[in-house]
């Protein structure tokens, strides 16, 4: 650590290199016992399932970097997905003017979060939890419980290309890349870092907390928001039961890209792969004929040991200090 008490450069290298390790020793073992792991359909499945992962676990990083925890993305991207297809199939919105519905729906469910946390100083899992249960509800309502077909007018935008890669997946990683820099290179992300190490010393530092965390919130909230625009988009339909436990695995994706569940240490990048390490051990297990209680516990054990590893690396951290 330097002497402000943050990661310095070869730290953050070491944290990449044994991620990317990690990745290459899974994507190795699964090449060696399955015969078509390493193929373009194998590729193009991961990209295409990692972009709504990415923008929510860019979102819950930032959560969890201030010492919160966000269990609501995951209905969000359902309710936002329902106002989509509602706003397309009901009311012929144009295009732009359904998506910045959606997107608005998104950020006001984030706003909610914050300021309910923020105005009665309750646990952000109790409140987020309770808008797991009530934005689901409100998806199920817009939606009439049933799955909206919308078509090609919104499955045009995944099927757009850029240098071989997708319209969602060039934006995630321009989301990722941003979300890096504010965290790394801005006085918000470094306000972001103090309140989730001590709070009561950033706020006697002069640091308003408040602001900080409802923005945080809603930073998470507008990021569901656009991952279930791809996720309408991928589908060409708008699902009220989509992004069901989804906030878990973007919990799952950033306590492996060693984010701390207490604050005050995070990386969006570590994050991203993160991400990539569930997808290619999820995609590896199923090529394997691993049955869904199979691969819930190995990601379980997975998690676990994530945890584990970075109450050892904070440990030792501190004595080094």
């Amino acid at each position: 650590m330097n002497p402000t008490g943050r990661p310095n450069l070869r730290q953050h290298l070491s944290e990449y290199l044994a991620l990317l390790l990690v990745l290459l020793i899974l994507g190795a073992f699964f090449s060696a016992v399955t015969d078509h792991f390493f193929s373009m359909t194998t590729f193009r499945t991961i990209a295409n399932q990692a972009p709504e992962s990415i923008l929510i676990a860019v979102g819950m990083t930032f959560v969890l970097i201030v010492a919160g925890i966000d269990l609501s993305v995951g209905s969000l991207l359902g309710l936002c997905g329902a106002v989509l297809g509602f706003c397309l199939t009901r009311h012929s919105f144009p295009l732009p003017v359904a998506i910045l519905t959606c997107l608005a729906v998104g950020a006001v469910g984030g706003l909610l979060n914050g300021l309910v946390i923020v105005r009665w100083a309750l646990p952000a899992f109790i409140v987020t939890l309770g808008m797991l249960e009530a934005a689901r509800g409100g998806a199920y309502l817009v939606s009439g419980s049933k799955t909206a077909y919308i078509g090609p007018q919104i499955e045009r935008l995944a099927e757009i290309n850029l240098v071989g890669m997708s319209l969602p997946f060039l934006i995630a990683i321009a989301v990722a890349v941003a979300g890096q820099v504010v965290l790394t290179r801005t006085v918000f992300g470094r306000y972001m870092t103090a309140i989730g190490t001590n709070e009561e010393a950033a706020r006697l530092a002069g640091i308003d907390p408040r602001p900080i965390k409802v923005a945080v919130f809603v930073i998470s909230g507008l990021l569901a928001a656009i991952a279930s625009v791809g996720n309408v988009a991928r589908l060409g339909a708008a699902d009220p039961n989509a992004g069901i436990g989804f906030e878990l695995n973007a919990i799952a994706a950033v306590v492996i890209g060693g984010t701390s569940l207490m604050g005050g240490r995070g990386s969006v990048v570590n994050s991203v792969l993160g991400v990539l390490i569930i997808a290619v051990l999820e995609n590896g297990l199923a090529q394997m004929g691993a049955q869904e209680p199979v691969k819930r516990i190995v990601t379980g054990g997975v998690i676990v040991a994530a945890v584990i590893l970075d109450h050892y690396r904070v440990k030792h951290s501190c004595l080094h200090r």
